[in-house]
């Protein structure tokens, strides 16, 4: 259906992906990965016949750097491109010094310098902000923006009517082809810092499900089918993260036994799912995503009351 997942190399093999939507003399991009994984998505351009030139959109459905650190280089690499983002993203991208001094602070700068490098500005006056419901054309192939916060208030999902299918980002979960077994793909939330609102998210993912989509495109990892099995478990596992989190709210080490009860749940639920693989190997798949999820939702514990 002209859409082709491409590996970013972020943290290890099928973890994160990024996309080009093909049209009629145009290719379009979405989700740049960091700054390392733009020579990725040139190469990939190059294999499908595309030229830099004929990209006419850069698109991410958040800021967080693992779908848009290496935005500002793509945008360097494709000169006549538009960069298409969230209202609420805008300005982190036109000027990153902000995002960039808040990742630094939640992650410390030895991961930011190891896994981001210099986040590169884009020029404003090439920057287009997506209201919820705006659409954009790309090739004659008409892609819809939809508002999703939870995950984070600055994140939008793509609905792709050629086949019947939305760009996720996070809204929709991890869902990683390790997992994969008889019964379909795995899935769970994610609920990294800052903004995870588990209400707002539950509401995005039933408003993604009113559309009956074919397939959801996600950036942790690659195309899924099976949507209103996988809609239903995430709605549940959000629910499950949020009592471990409130269970646990007052505990000595926190973040600690949040992570550990939250591990085992899933390991728990993954073996009812069928999957085969070791303790060890299950673990190393998830582990970074539990540590990122149980800050998230410690954040959400400390913040709550604010929102």
């Amino acid at each position: 259906g002209g859409v082709v997942a491409v590996d970013s190399g972020y943290n290890r093999p099928n973890m994160a992906a990024c996309y080009l939507i093909e049209g009629e003399g145009a290719v379009a991009i979405i989700e740049t990965g960091t700054n390392d994984s733009v020579p990725r998505l040139m190469k990939a351009l190059e294999q499908r016949g595309w030229t830099a030139e004929q990209v006419s959109n850069v698109i991410v459905t958040h800021v967080h750097l693992d779908h848009a650190g290496g935005a500002g280089a793509m945008m360097q690499a494709c000169p006549n491109a538009l960069f298409v983002v969230h209202p609420r993203g805008a300005r982190h991208m036109i000027d990153p010094s902000k995002l960039e001094a808040s990742v630094r602070q939640v992650y410390g700068d030895e991961i930011f310098d190891r896994d981001y490098g210099t986040l590169l500005p884009i020029p404003a006056e090439r920057v287009l902000e997506m209201e919820d419901g705006a659409t954009l054309e790309v090739g004659g192939r008409v892609l819809e923006f939809r508002d999703t916060p939870g995950h984070a208030r600055h994140h939008f999902c793509i609905w792709d009517e050629a086949t019947r299918g939305w760009f996720t980002g996070d809204t929709f979960g991890l869902s990683y082809r390790e997992l994969d077994t008889r019964e379909g793909p795995f899935t769970f939330p994610t609920t990294t810092p800052i903004q995870f609102d588990p209400g707002a998210l539950k509401r995005s993912i039933e408003k993604l499900m009113q559309r009956q989509p074919d397939w959801m495109y996600l950036t942790h990892f690659g195309r899924v089918g099976d949507t209103p099995r996988l809609a239903g478990e995430l709605l549940t596992r959000i629910d499950e993260f949020v009592a471990i989190a409130e269970h646990y709210s007052d505990a000595e080490d926190r973040g600690k036994v949040i992570a550990a009860a939250m591990l085992d749940g899933l390991e728990d639920a993954a073996r009812a799912h069928g999957v085969v693989m070791s303790s060890e190997e299950f673990r190393a798949v998830v582990a970074v995503d539990v540590k990122l999820n149980t800050q998230g939702l410690e954040f959400w514990l400390d913040h709550r009351a604010q929102r």
